[in-house]
């Protein structure tokens, strides 16, 4: 259970981190006001959508990565001696 709890607040600051400089960048680029609750809807829904596009990246890089690990075993027991 310790091993999940800690993957968990790893990725926990890993978005926070990632969420700052998405924050900062939205705010620079489109003169976003941060006391304004619409905008930081705005904000918000713009950062979900960007964390839900990355998460369907990371799936399809780790069935990317299961897929070739297969393979790759299937290869290598064919070379194993018996």
């Amino acid at each position: 259970m310790g091993k999940n709890r800690d993957l968990i607040q790893i990725l926990l600051i890993v978005i926070i981190g990632m969420f700052i400089p998405f924050l900062g960048s939205i705010v620079i680029t489109f003169g976003l006001d941060i006391t304004d609750t619409n905008n930081l809807l705005k904000i918000g829904s713009t950062f979900l959508w960007f964390l839900l596009i990355f998460a369907i990246e990371l799936a399809l890089v780790y069935v990317y990565f299961l897929m070739t690990n297969k393979v790759a075993r299937k290869k290598m027991d064919k070379y194993k001696p018996k």
